[in-house]
């Protein structure tokens, strides 16, 4: 684990959990996960052969296809990309995406003058590409750096391992401009959100540029303090804001009230104000990395 140390105070927060970050190198994207955020509704009417509940499934799974179809759309037309192979990859990896539903919007019974009974939903969703496709396009030349290609959030701390009383820096950079939230996870289980903090509530990144933490409005160290052991970080990031989770403040971070099991779920609530695509459509690019990482005594 981490011990925030301020930098006014010179105080240890008792055993506060606070960042270790992956050493991240692009050829390792073994926890990585790229994917886009977007809204879909779909229809569909009862007939003579179909059931209520038989109609809401054909709604709901219309809704999935519609959503595939315009993150498709999305990443190839949307991010620019020029590089013909890495085009192809793009789409490849999304005709073969799956959906997870994040939350049901709408949904409503209609009348249908020539159909009888149907059934409307419109869903927010995270359409995940194919993992390997997706691999295939991030291990391409500069396409981390490339702001036209798919998001890509880049973290790395100073050293590959930390013992007791070590500090940390970590670093962090995207190709592009991203909202972002680093959550530490330490061996005993407990859970802290080191960025955005109460000394740096900014979460918006350009793209290019190295963030390093602690810098600029941290006021605070971090420092290398028991218990020792496997631990992980979660990285999420956007194009839009990201979606709430419950914390409480303490010391130089926030602790994380929010189940370990909802935490995935509510940062994909992202605000979709991006450019839209289409009559009144939006996306949002969103890509999630997790690393696990080792801590130990100085002995």
């Amino acid at each position: 684990m981490l011990a925030v140390k301020s930098k006014t105070e010179k105080m240890n927060v008792a055993k506060i959990a606070a960042l270790v970050l992956l050493l991240l190198v692009l050829s390792s994207y073994a926890h990585a996960a790229q994917s886009t955020i977007t809204e879909a509704r779909g229809y569909a009417c009862m007939g003579e052969d179909r059931s209520r509940r038989q109609t809401q499934q054909a709604a709901l799974e219309a809704a999935k296809r519609n959503a595939i179809e315009f993150a498709s759309t999305y990443m190839t037309s949307e991010t620019h990309v020029k590089d013909f192979e890495i085009e192809k990859d793009l789409v490849s990896a999304y005709s073969n995406a799956t959906v997870k539903i994040i939350k049901e919007l709408e949904k409503s019974w209609y009348k249908d003058t020539n159909a009888g009974d149907c059934f409307g939903v419109k869903i927010k969703v995270e359409v995940i590409p194919d993992e390997k496709a997706m691999d295939k396009v991030s291990k391409r030349k500069d396409v981390a750096d490339d702001p036209s290609a798919p998001l890509h959030v880049r973290l790395w701390t100073d050293k590959k391992e930390y013992k007791s009383s070590d500090r940390m820096r970590i670093y962090i950079k995207g190709n592009k401009p991203f909202y972002a939230r680093v959550i530490y996870k330490d061996a005993a289980g407990e859970m802290v959100q080191i960025l955005p903090n109460p000394y740096r509530n900014e979460n918006y990144f350009q793209g290019g540029v190295i963030y390093e933490i602690p810098s600029g409005n941290d006021r605070f160290d971090l420092e290398i303090s028991p218990p020792f052991g496997e631990e992980n970080i979660s990285v999420y990031a956007s194009t839009s804001p990201l979606g709430e989770i419950d914390l409480n403040t303490q010391g130089g971070v926030y602790f994380v009230k929010t189940k370990a099991k909802d935490i995935g779920a509510r940062t994909r609530g992202v605000t979709l104000t991006g450019k839209p695509t289409g009559k009144s459509s939006y996306a949002s690019e969103f890509y999630e990395n997790k690393a696990e990482i080792k801590t130990r005594s100085a002995k």
